[in-house]
């Protein structure tokens, strides 16, 4: 994919996060639909079409205007709860992939469009804009119209009723997961090189902007080294956090640089905003499973089997990223651009750390914890072997630690194999 293109789907992904980005596209079309309903009066079309009574057509909008208003108002009072719902239950950052749910911006989005179209229609019908051809048009695209509210509010509330549950929630953040992981695999440095050697002196790229690394448009960087005769080195991944002034890159030049060099181009290349997002960030969906245990182990909630659901959707989701890379599989368009790969240890930290301190006075989730360390104990990968085993000898620590019945650390250590 271009650079271009890249940015269009991080832009997209964005959108799909706002409400009213659908019903408003869905609006725009309903408009034009009723404009293009015009069009059929003076196109000759009319001697084929049957005729429809004008009262009719009024009807049938009256009713749709109706009826839509009190749906679109229901369906938002609907997803409101459902949202509310999967974020008590799940975990506030899972709440962005919750509001990507692809059939409630459809149903909401239907019926808004349904309602603009019926309101507007009904008023250019007064204000005599059709003729008996454009009659019957409207009346067509009214009845498919409602044909399409209809189906769509059927699939919708099946959705909706699960939309809140923990375990889609669960399934949301695992799809979002591996999609980020898959195209690490492809592209383990964001489509550069990895990083040869210690750290150059050179000029340093800093974020004015407090936020977390979102995107890194590393075709962009790279053009940019090209027009410059650079290298960079990127030291601030997607999910770092900046700092006021903190360095995102370091650049280095085959010539002694101009005075007047100018940076800024290097720094657009890198999107910092508030929140991390998953577009490129392997470990934020790991983050977010963790958290979502943390909250299932939680005395107030006490759901241990939500944890060990988590715990075997990472296990899945670190067998798949750590398979071994068939030859010529990595993508590294980009030679003048260093980026370092995801720290395996790091990302361990994040899935594991808070499952094995808060679930340690648990022995099924000790126990679980320690068989699925031990699966991924045993990957050909070396970095995800030392992780598991560091983190299974922690686990074990903190059980021996929580646990009072010794039959209980016996089962845990068991599992462990130490």
């Amino acid at each position: 994919m271009t650079s271009k293109g890249k940015s269009i789907l991080f832009l997209i992904n964005r959108l799909r996060e706002r409400l009213w980005f659908r019903p408003a596209l869905f609006s725009v079309g309903s408009v034009i639909a009723i404009f293009a309903a015009g069009l059929v009066d003076g196109s000759g079309l009319g001697v084929w079409l049957p005729d429809i009574d004008r009262g009719t057509v009024e009807t049938l909008l009256s009713i749709l205007a109706a009826s839509m208003l009190v749906i679109a108002t229901f369906a938002v009072g609907s997803m409101v709860s459902a949202y509310t719902s999967a974020t008590q239950s799940g975990t506030p950052r899972s709440f962005k992939l919750v509001l990507r749910d692809d059939i409630s911006q459809l149903a909401h989005s239907t019926f808004v469009a349904a309602f603009i179209f019926s309101v507007i229609a009904r008023v250019t019908l007064d204000e005599g804009y059709f003729e008996d051809s454009g009659y019957f048009t409207i009346f067509a695209e009214a009845m498919g119209m409602f044909a399409l509210v209809v189906l769509v509010f059927v699939y919708w509330v099946d959705s909706i009723a699960r939309l809140g549950l923990l375990g889609p929630v669960i399934d949301r953040t695992e799809r979002a997961t591996r999609l980020v992981l898959q195209q690490n695999r492809r592209q383990p440095y964001l489509g550069g090189v990895p990083v040869e050697g210690p750290l150059p002196e050179g000029l340093s790229v800093t974020s004015e902007i407090v936020g977390c690394v979102q995107e890194i448009n590393v075709e962009d960087l790279h053009k940019w080294a090209q027009t410059h005769d650079a290298r960079v080195r990127v030291l601030a991944l997607p999910g770092s956090f900046l700092a006021p002034r903190a360095e995102m890159a370091r650049v280095w030049f085959r010539e002694p640089p101009p005075a007047d060099v100018d940076l800024s181009g290097a720094a657009a290349c890198f999107t910092v905003d508030n929140d991390r997002v998953f577009d490129q960030d392997p470990r934020f969906g790991f983050v977010v499973l963790s958290e979502i245990a943390m909250r299932a182990l939680s005395p107030a909630v006490n759901d241990p089997g939500t944890a060990i659901k988590v715990l075997q959707t990472m296990v899945r989701l670190l067998d798949e990223w750590r398979q071994p890379i068939p030859p010529g599989y990595i993508e590294t368009p980009w030679n003048r651009v260093e980026v370092p790969a995801v720290s395996v240890a790091k990302l361990f930290d994040d899935a594991f750390t808070g499952i094995g301190r808060d679930g340690a006075g648990m022995v099924e989730v000790g126990v679980d914890l320690q068989r699925s360390l031990a699966a991924l104990a045993d990957s050909h990968d070396r970095a995800m072997a030392d992780a598991a085993r560091y983190h299974s000898t922690l686990a074990l620590a903190r059980a021996e630690q929580a646990q009072t019945v010794s039959r209980d650390v016996e089962r845990v250590r068991k599992a462990s194999g130490q």
